[in-house]
């Protein structure tokens, strides 16, 4: 790191900082002219005065960042185990860490404080260790316990986790110069971050109340999920006054005892739970509507169904239920993600285009480039490659009896569904993270019929590298908005993998220490659904399985790709159709949830139309601050439980 002290050297007093974010404006609209010219308006319109003089990369916000990032990837494991679902920690970060130096500041305890570039590489080094390694947790690997009722050893998880980040992370290196320099795609997220950063530091007691509504929304959901599920480890017989009992008791009384057990074994009674009611909120109507109807339909029509004809008991029970639905929502989500990745053939020829021309670039030193001293190294992009092959084609034989040659293709797979992806995630915003996945898993049910291993870990692979890399993307554009040195900001990302990779792996063996517990009601893990029944169905072959499970598949892969024709045919109505992903995921976890989801989605809707402005200012840290509270309480209760020997 350039900077070994946060004080090592001059920085701005607050009020000049305060000054200068005020009057500098991002170049989200960027820059004209060729190539050359573009990044040389970057260079002296943006660069320099700011990254070329700023402190960036001090160990005070690389600290920083790996503490809120290891705290807030515990919230991204609790509820992608829950709901199959992620969030960007990156902006959660960038309030959390504005409001507490500002506040360690105001107190005397710190002499400075942080510069927005500090912030920048805070948020960067944080979103590596709260995003870009618990995914892969909550799909492949809980897949794996699905499949065989057992985890991997902590060493080796923790292994394939952190060179699976390795390789996602440089594999975004000979990317960032095309996409985000040259052509400027867009990124979303990242211009979002970037001015929610702007406006931290232009705008400090707007970015102040902003953390003051994150902070209370956390603790009330901490207390709220406390009371829901906490008070029977303080004293077993507290349990008939936590809210869950409680909430059970009364719909017991309104329903009567027969007809409350009848829809418990539907999975229909309703339960509380404040994170996915924030979730909605976030998510939007769209969504949250297909979410609820879809369950609905499943829980409320296909499930009773199946119990009539008694294909299920009638308690039955979530996790034998879930066996049967998953079919239809697994194909529904399937189908419509490789058949959008497919429909991108435009945005698939110009990723490959745009590889070329990386490729073809003239080496470093041909030309005096004052981009070359600050880009990260086209050598660091080789060596990860190289060490991440060889570390994940060496565990994948010995954990696997995976050939080296198939951990080879699969590394060099994932490469080019990685460049697409990173591009789709450029111009849409979204990481077709489960279609990559998809697309490796078909691709070594040809090669390796039958070896469900296999499958899985190569699928693994691509999707944790194309997460990976798409997040470094992500927010090297918004370093780029706000004249970031681009090869510090890297140095930040990658010291984020090895807290995030420690915290996400630790937490994860812990949690499925019994490993009954995935695709349970304490964890329907909807993603490790998901990949398992792939990766079973092309172990076993489809006509293995029973009749009503391949006319689910039939009827959810049409129900996918017409929700994802549907738009396409009709672009003028496309908000009003369904989403493939939300009707799927619907069939993989608990009704309630949706039920949750909605009822937040209304919610949001309802303030967003009521005060704009109290929507803008305080959705997001309000909703990120109840998800927080409530996923890290979540996660507390189950270590105490598993210490305590309940697990």
């Amino acid at each position: 790191m350039s900077e070994s002290h946060p004080d090592s050297r001059p920085a701005p007093q607050a009020e000049s900082v305060a000054g200068d974010a005020a009057e500098f404006k991002p170049p989200v609209a960027g820059f004209q002219g060729t190539p050359e010219e573009v990044e040389r308006q970057w260079f002296e319109q943006i660069y320099r005065g700011r990254g070329d003089t700023m402190p960036q990369l001090t160990w005070r916000a690389v600290l920083m960042g790996s503490v809120l990032g290891g705290v807030l990837s515990l919230t991204n494991l609790y509820i992608g185990l829950k709901a199959g679902w992620g969030f960007g920690v990156a902006i959660t970060a960038c309030i959390l860490s504005y409001a507490i130096w500002t506040s360690l500041h105001a107190a005397g305890l710190v002499r400075t404080r942080m510069t927005i570039l500090e912030n920048n590489c805070m948020q960067s080094t944080a979103s590596a260790a709260g995003y870009s390694t618990g995914g892969t947790l909550i799909s492949a690997f809980a897949a794996y316990i699905l499949l065989h009722g057992e985890g991997l050893a902590w060493p080796l998880t923790l292994a394939w986790v952190f060179f699976l980040a390795v390789l996602g992370v440089t594999m975004a290196i000979p990317m960032k110069r095309q996409m985000i320099n040259v052509e400027q795609l867009r990124f979303p997220s990242g211009i979002a971050a970037a001015e929610t950063l702007q406006a931290l530091h232009s705008h400090g007691a707007k970015g102040l109340r902003a953390a003051k509504a994150l902070g209370i929304a956390g603790l009330v959901a901490a207390v709220d999920k406390f009371w829901a599920e906490g008070l029977a480890l303080v004293n077993a017989k507290w349990e008939a006054f936590s809210s869950a009992a409680l909430i059970a008791k009364l719909q017991q009384n309104l329903l009567g005892t027969k007809a409350y057990a009848l829809w418990q074994g539907r999975t229909m009674v309703f339960s509380w739970d404040f994170i996915f009611v924030a979730a909605g909120a976030l998510t939007g109507l769209r969504v949250c509507v297909t979410m609820f109807i879809s369950a609905t339909l499943c829980w409320g029509v296909f499930v009773p169904w199946l119990q009539g004809r008694g294909l299920i008991a009638q308690a039955g029970g979530f996790r034998e239920t879930v066996q049967w639905t998953l079919w239809g929502g697994t194909a529904c989500m399937v189908s419509a993600g490789i058949l959008s990745f497919l429909m991108q053939w435009r945005t698939i020829a110009r990723a490959f285009r745009s590889l070329g021309r990386v490729l073809t670039r003239q080496p470093a030193g041909a030309v005096q480039d004052p981009m070359e001293a600050i880009e990260t190294p086209f050598s660091w992009f080789a060596i990860g490659q190289l060490v991440a092959l060889v570390a994940l084609a060496w565990l994948a034989h010995v954990s696997f009896g995976m050939p080296v040659w198939q951990s080879v293709l699969a590394v060099v797979l994932s490469f080019f569904l990685a460049v697409v992806a990173c591009r789709v995630t450029g111009e849409t915003d979204t990481t077709p993270v489960g279609a990559m996945g998809k697309v490796t898993q078909l691709t070594f049910g040809a090669i390796n019929p039958g070896n469900v291993n296999v499958n899985l870990m190569a699928a693994n692979i691509t999707a944790g590298a194309a997460t990976s890399s798409a997040d470094l993307l992500v927010d090297l554009k918004s370093g780029y908005l706000l004249g970031a040195n681009p090869r510090k900001q890297f140095l930040a990302q990658f010291s984020g993998i090895f807290v995030g990779t420690l915290v996400t792996v630790t937490a994860f063996t812990f949690m499925t220490r019994d490993p009954s517990v995935i695709g349970n009601d304490a964890f329907p893990a909807p993603a490790a659904q998901t990949w398992a029944a792939v990766a079973e169905a092309l172990g076993k072959g489809l006509e293995a399985l029973e009749p009503v499970k391949q006319q689910s598949i039939l009827w959810g892969a049409l129900v996918g790709v017409a929700c994802t024709l549907l738009p396409v045919a009709f672009p003028k109505r496309a908000k009003y159709f369904p989403s493939a992903a939300a009707a799927g995921l619907a069939w993989v976890f608990h009704w309630y949830y949706s039920l949750l989801f909605f009822a937040g989605a209304v919610i949001g809707a309802a303030v967003q139309r009521k005060s704009p402005k109290a929507a803008e200012e305080f959705t997001f840290p309000v909703a990120s601050g109840i998800i927080a509270g409530g996923s890290l309480m979540g996660v507390v209760l189950v270590f105490v439980q598993v210490l305590k020997g309940g697990n």
